[in-house]
């Protein structure tokens, strides 16, 4: 009778099978998808969503489901577009609010990211303002801005205070939550390494938490694009120029509908283009660098 082979192998065989295995799993590269297919994938759903959003527009127009001044057809809109453009007014509008949106935004990342550390590594401060940060995060934006005016006047400052109010608090408890999230485990071994304090936050606290933190910038920006649109709507002052907000409400003095809808729909395409061109890759990287993309995109 055939007898079996039983002896077990060596250390140094599982070893060499191990590091085996992880190299092949290391030169395993994702395949990027040819360009007609990342087209079909994701650029072809959006654009049928918005071909069918402007059927249906056009088809309730036609029916006059409502009066005209109160639901212009899409070809009115864009004539009010084109306007614009002829006029050369389009892109200083739609820069004026980007500017103050970007810069406060940067601003409220500045002051939020210590103030979530310091919320959340220190228990007497996030006791006390743990609490406040939640609730300034739920507070609507447009409260802010009769104080601010009174506080400031109706100038940019006012315009970055609401801001700030806005955003901070989003910021704040984006970075708490992910900081929650992190492994006790990770500070231990950082701090074993001599990671300790601010070299602690750099090198392990906010790398780990980064996934959390991400999700509370997206939402800061979200929280400034409102606050700053909130201001433009309500302070009028020469000074202060021409941004959507403001093209929005002097649109609706007039009783223009089609200009009201077209600055709708502008500040709506401004903040989906930060989100898809600044955010949306920034996020595949951060997942892909942890694993957790399965292919390239």
């Amino acid at each position: 009778m055939a007898s079996t082979d039983t002896t077990p192998a060596s250390p140094d065989t599982d070893l060499q099978g191990l590091e085996a295995g992880l190299d092949a799993l290391d030169s395993v590269q994702p395949q990027r998808a040819p360009i007609g297919v990342l087209l079909r994938q994701k650029a072809l759903p959006p654009l049928v969503g918005i071909v069918l959003v402007l059927a249906v527009w056009q088809i309730t127009y036609s029916l006059h489901v409502t009066a005209s001044y109160k639901l212009p057809s899409p070809l009115d809109v864009w004539n009010s577009l084109t306007d614009l453009w002829y006029q050369g007014t389009l892109f200083s509008i739609i820069w004026t609010s980007v500017w103050r949106g970007v810069v406060g935004f940067l601003a409220a990342v500045a002051i939020g990211t210590p103030i979530g550390l310091l919320v959340a590594r220190v228990r007497p401060v996030r006791t006390a303002l743990g609490p406040v940060l939640s609730g300034l995060q739920s507070l609507p934006s447009v409260a802010w801005v009769p104080a601010a005016v009174i506080w400031l006047g109706i100038n940019d400052s006012m315009m970055y205070a609401v801001i700030l109010l806005g955003a901070v608090p989003s910021i704040a408890n984006g970075l708490l939550s992910g900081i929650d999230q992190v492994p006790p485990l990770y500070l231990r071994a950082g701090r074993t390494l001599g990671a300790t304090g601010l070299r602690g936050a750099r090198h392990v606290l906010l790398p780990a938490a980064l996934p959390g933190y991400l999700a509370g910038l997206k939402q800061g920006w979200a929280f400034s694009w409102r606050s700053l649109m909130a201001a433009e709507l309500v302070a009028s002052s020469p000074d202060l120029g021409l941004g959507l907000g403001r093209y929005l409400e002097n649109q609706r003095d007039s009783s223009n509908m089609p200009g009201v809808l077209l600055g709708i729909i502008l500040i709506l395409i401004v903040g989906v283009a930060i989100d898809l061109l600044i955010f949306t890759p920034i996020e595949r990287r951060v997942l892909r660098g942890r694993g957790l993309l399965q292919t390239a995109r």
